[in-house]
């Protein structure tokens, strides 16, 4: 188990950055869908219960956002490859 708080995962766009936040302790979920500018996304971060862990799509697009949370003392948990993930069953998707 991890010490973050607040879970949060991002989907990261050359245009935009559509983010998703669950706090552990209340149960809440926040979302925010954000320009792509990495530090729009992570000032949300920051306004969110803080410990949080970060986690982001695999790709280009994710590569700097993941970069600067390092710098900011955010805790980048992992990359979600959605090669790797389990699909619905009849999702034929490619």
């Amino acid at each position: 188990m991890f010490s973050e708080r607040t879970s949060v995962g991002l989907d990261v766009h050359a245009r935009t950055t559509t983010a998703w936040a669950l706090d552990s302790e209340t149960g809440e979920v926040f979302s925010e869908r954000l320009d792509a500018e990495t530090h729009n996304v992570l000032t949300w971060v920051a306004t969110l219960p803080q410990p949080a862990a970060v986690a982001y799509e695999a790709g280009p697009t994710g590569f700097v956002p993941a970069r600067a949370s390092g710098r900011d003392r955010h805790s980048v948990r992992g990359v979600a490859a959605p090669s790797k993930m389990e699909r619905p069953a009849g999702d034929r998707g490619p």
